[in-house]
C-alpha cells in the first residue's frame, strides 16, 4: 500500500480544504521537471536512494557536480525517479529545480535543504502529505554524502 494514501481528484481539490493542492503542486505533478526516464543512459556523479518499494514510496536522486570559480563544488544537474504519490512527485520536481538554479546549490547547502523550504516554494501541501515531501531532500542528501565518500 502506498504510504501517502489515496489521492482525491487534485484537479478540483475534492475532499475539502485539507486536500487542496496549489496550482504549483499540480503543475509539478502533471509536468515534473528533471524526471529521469532511463538511468542506464545517464552518467551521474552520485545517487541517493531512500524509501522502499515494499513500503510504498521510493525515491532515487542522481546528481552531477561541478566546481565553480571559487572552488566550491555545486550541483550542476539533479535528476530523479520515484515510486510515490502526487505530493512526492511534485516535491521532488521542485527540489530538483532548487538544487540547480542560480548556479546550483553548494554540496554543504544541499545537505541542509529542508522539506519546509520545498513546501514553501510549492505553495504548501496538505498536512497529511508532509511526509511525502521528505523523500526528495533525503535522497539528495544521501547522493551528496555518497559523492563525498567517493572522493576520500
Amino acid at each position: 500500500m502506498n504510504t501517502c494514501g489515496s489521492i482525491p481528484n487534485i484537479q478540483n481539490g475534492d475532499g475539502g480544504d485539507d486536500w487542496f493542492y496549489s496550482d504549483i503542486v499540480k503543475d509539478h505533478f502533471f509536468h515534473p521537471r528533471n524526471f529521469l526516464v532511463d538511468e542506464k543512459k545517464y552518467n551521474a556523479d552520485s545517487f541517493g536512494q531512500v524509501g522502499s518499494p515494499a513500503c510504498g514510496d521510493m525515491m532515487v536522486v542522481y546528481i552531477k557536480i561541478y566546481t565553480d570559480k571559487d572552488e566550491v563544488e555545486r550541483i550542476k544537474e539533479c535528476k530523479w525517479q520515484t515510486f510515490g504519490c502526487a505530493s512526492a512527485i511534485a516535491s521532488t520536481s521542485m527540489m530538483s529545480i532548487m538544487a540547480t538554479e542560480n548556479g546550483g546549490l553548494s554540496l554543504k547547502r544541499a545537505k541542509r535543504l529542508k522539506p519546509q523550504e520545498i513546501m514553501e516554494r510549492l505553495g504548501g501541501l496538505p498536512d497529511r502529505k508532509f511526509h511525502c515531501s521528505v523523500l526528495g531532500h533525503e535522497a539528495l542528501r544521501e547522493a551528496v554524502e555518497n559523492y563525498e565518500k567517493s572522493k576520500k
